[in-house]
């Protein structure tokens, strides 16, 4: 059965080898269901129903990946989506989370019509690479500024906006102690370094009394406080529309790149240089990041950690549906995610940070119609605590400074557009 659905050997693969790589896989990103019930949480959401959904969210878009795109990509909520939702849509725009979970949804629906229409690439070709990587490092910094402030290590101030906090905390030490032991074990291989260094720095805190015991295993919490809360009577609002292009955007790109850096570790691209079964892939990840609405989650995404899945000879879905089953299994750990407090997450932010930032590289420096725009994008993020903002000026600062430039021709029609569209946004509220 698993040979005819996954064609093992046309791979060169076998049952044993996929389902090492599946729980490979899920151990280097399980850290999402203890950090995504953390970040949505303190938007009002209920975080048990919160962490199911995670569960439920990520095992879909795995099956689906793995069943209908016969590819190893497991698929979770992502990172730097739910700090959007979190930090910027809800507690700094000021909208409900019910707006923020159908704002989601619509940019899920979004994308599957795009990647029906075979459009996709012709948006993710024609938006340039120094703004793509602008925005992935913005949200890394962004994630790194999260991190900072839940540790306590970054604190307000009436006269610098921000300075540094009490640093000799309990809180403060045990976010860097769980920092340097996440990059302390993901450099000596580790599998699951992440998780191990987020339950490290939660018994520590059990240990110090600052994290109260609330046992270990249960039956799964209801999902019902989430379930189809969706409020789409705030999207009638115009600064709404940058919060699904922002959703939209993120989620387009984290899903290309993700998609090229697992199918290439996996030599799985063709010799035409194209992803079998692309498409599939693509409705896999927009039809999850929908379904994860309704349950209510932000948006699901391809994960980048599915590549230590390939390493252990991951080469197609049942990798994917290992992942899935996994997830479905930590349903029954939710008295353990509910222990976990936000500054045993900051490391792991912090990491996710690191990761997000090192795309910095590719930027071509000596050209500053490239740079500037990146450097705008990349600091405004965190500066304004909104990726959506980030996004808005990345786009107005590069036509502008391509125009004024001489080399307004060299932008496609796709930048100009999304450039008026974010001045007629802050013109007219």
């Amino acid at each position: 059965m698993l040979e005819k659905l996954f064609k093992l050997s046309q791979y060169g693969t076998n049952a044993k080898t996929e389902c090492v790589a599946g729980i490979t896989t899920f151990l280097t990103m399980a850290y999402i269901i203890f950090v995504n019930p953390a970040i949505l949480s303190a938007t009002g959401m209920n975080h048990g129903a919160v962490f199911v959904a995670t569960c439920l969210a990520a095992a879909i878009g795995c099956f689906v990946m793995g069943f209908w795109a016969n590819l190893p990509i497991a698929q979770a909520p992502g990172m730097g989506l739910n700090a959007f939702f979190t930090y910027s849509v809800v507690l700094g725009m000021g909208y409900t989370w019910q707006v923020a979970l159908a704002a989601v949804f619509v940019s899920g629906c979004l994308f599957i019509l795009l990647s029906l229409a075979k459009i996709r690439e012709l948006i993710i070709d024609s938006i340039p690479l120094s703004l793509r990587t602008g925005i992935s490092a913005g949200i890394g910094l962004f994630l790194a500024f999260i991190a900072l402030k839940n540790a306590g290590i970054v604190v307000a101030s009436p006269a610098t906006f921000v300075t540094l906090g009490d640093i000799t905390s309990l809180h403060a030490v045990l976010a860097c102690l769980g920092f340097f032991v996440t990059i302390g074990l993901v450099q000596r291989g580790v599998k699951g370094a992440v998780m191990i260094a987020i339950l490290a720095v939660t018994a520590l805190g059990l240990v110090f009394g600052d994290v109260q015991w609330q046992g270990v295993v249960s039956a799964p919490p209801s999902i019902a406080p989430t379930f189809l809360q969706l409020d789409f009577s705030g999207l009638l609002n115009v600064g709404m529309i940058s919060v699904v292009f922002a959703f939209l955007f993120v989620d387009l790109f984290d899903t290309a790149g993700t998609l090229v850096g697992v199918a290439s570790k996996a030599n799985l691209i063709g010799k035409d240089g194209k992803i079998p079964r692309l498409s599939r892939a693509l409705l896999a990840d927009s039809t999850a990041t929908s379904i994860g609405a309704l349950l209510g989650t932000s948006n699901t995404t391809s994960y980048v950690e599915s590549i230590s899945g390939v390493a252990e000879g991951g080469r197609t879905g049942l990798t994917a549906v290992v992942v899935g089953v996994f997830f479905l299994l930590a349903l029954f750990f939710s008295p353990l995610a509910g222990m976990i407090p936000a500054y045993a997450t900051s490391g792991a932010l912090f990491y996710v940070a690191i990761l997000m930032l090192s795309g910095l590289v590719s930027v071509d420096w000596r050209d500053l119609t490239e740079a500037a725009p990146v450097v705008v994008t990349c600091l405004l993020m965190p500066l304004t605590f909104s990726i959506a903002e980030g996004i808005s000026f990345g786009f107005i600062s590069y036509a502008a400074i391509k125009i004024l430039s001489g080399k307004g021709r060299t932008v496609s029609i796709s930048v100009y557009v999304m450039a008026v569209i974010f001045i007629v946004k802050y013109t007219i509220g």
